[in-house]
């Protein structure tokens, strides 16, 4: 008898940590080229066994094995992060030497972590409803806005930055990892989401309701405001503002923003022209009823900015960051906390949207019951 599949996508993944070690104590397989080529013939050897897993089954969705695949990935990453911060040893030297050097940054580091835990996790939790026939729609979201949120920042950072002039062909094996959570994502979106019946009734009582009248809402609204202000603010200060303000902030609050690794420059500029327009549409989406689009991209940006805020905290105060790009002592609360909301406010946003999204439904034919569900 065969176990679980999200058991075997986990023994498979526990491979990971023996390959490094057995291909870093190989020396001739420590160059350039041939770490390129037997990390793309190791990740195909891998899903021929996820294939071999999942052979008796009639029929598979396609996004398990970008799930399963990325299972693998996130030991390499979380392998890398002990390493880094000196958990194990003589797993991870030759890579950074000959492959990847940037991934010894502490963005990079709490990047791995994130990969490691946050995404594994979510991994084996998806792959174990889809093999048993239950709904996994929100949770691919919530992964695939964290991991393209990642992956925007840490590609170009890469580029543009202080490792930019020494890109190994190993650098390259990111793009099938750039392009997956994008088809992933647009797969998502495109597959109908379940949702409560509620009757015609109460949909329109719900959205006949003012923004005063719905505290949360209203509440919500503010922060996001003041969510996208922040964002505009750290956009300019990262675009070298010439104000008083914005050269304050960078020297005295958040030095880390001119770390020049690059990756904190790249996310507050991925907050200016991206997430402070989505944060303009959830509010416009709190305040105008029947926008049912705000209950997956409320999801999806929550994954994202969890795992944004994650890096670029954790990156802040990291021994790996130089101690004079760390957040000074004596402005620590009110930075950390100021970030700790950032990360928290979508979050929130996303548990309100789905603990009571009648305002955000379409109406729906008057003699239905919240007794069963709609596609909508």
């Amino acid at each position: 008898m065969r176990p679980p599949v999200e058991v075997s996508v986990l023994i498979v993944s526990l491979l990971a940590p023996g390959v490094l070690y057995t291909i870093n104590n190989i020396p001739a397989l420590q160059e350039p080229l041939p770490i390129l080529g037997l990390g793309m013939f190791i990740l195909g050897f891998v899903l021929l066994l996820l294939r071999l897993t999942v052979s008796n089954q009639t029929k598979v969705d396609p996004l398990f094995y970008v799930f399963a695949e990325f299972s693998f990935t996130c030991m390499v990453g979380l392998t890398n992060a002990l390493e880094q911060d000196g958990f194990i040893s003589g797993f991870m030297g030759f890579y950074l030497k000959k492959g990847e050097p940037h991934l010894s940054t502490a963005y990079a580091v709490m990047m791995s972590y994130w990969d490691g835990i946050v995404h594994f996790i979510l991994f084996l939790t998806i792959i174990h409803r889809m093999f048993r026939g239950k709904s996994y729609r929100s949770l691919g979201l919530l992964w695939a806005g964290s991991s393209i949120a990642n992956q925007i920042v840490h590609i170009p950072g890469v580029v543009i930055g202080k490792y930019g002039s020494n890109i190994r062909p190993g650098f390259w094996r990111n793009v099938p990892f750039f392009l997956a959570p994008f088809w992933a994502a647009s797969v998502l979106f495109s597959r109908p989401r379940e949702m409560p019946v509620v009757t015609a009734d109460k949909i329109s009582a719900e959205q006949k309701k003012g923004l005063l009248f719905r505290p949360i809402d209203l509440l919500l609204s503010l922060m996001l405001l003041g969510a996208m202000a922040f964002s505009v603010f750290r956009g300019f200060v990262v675009l070298d503002c010439p104000l008083d303000t914005c050269f304050t902030y960078i020297y005295q609050y958040e030095p880390y923003l001119k770390d020049p690794v690059v990756f904190p420059r790249v996310m507050m500029l991925v907050y200016l022209f991206y997430a402070m327009p989505l944060m303009a549409f959830f509010t416009y989406g709190l305040r105008t009823p029947g926008c049912s689009w705000m209950l997956d991209w409320a999801i999806f940006f929550a994954g994202a900015m969890a795992q944004s805020q994650w890096c670029h905290i954790g990156a802040s105060q990291h021994s790996r960051t130089p101690y004079t790009y760390r957040v000074p002592a004596d402005k620590w609360w009110p930075v950390i906390t100021l970030n700790v909301l950032l990360a928290a406010l979508p979050a929130l946003l996303a548990l309100r949207c789905h603990t009571n999204p009648v305002y955000f439904m379409k109406p729906v034919p008057e003699g239905q019951t919240n007794k069963g569900k709609k596609k909508n």
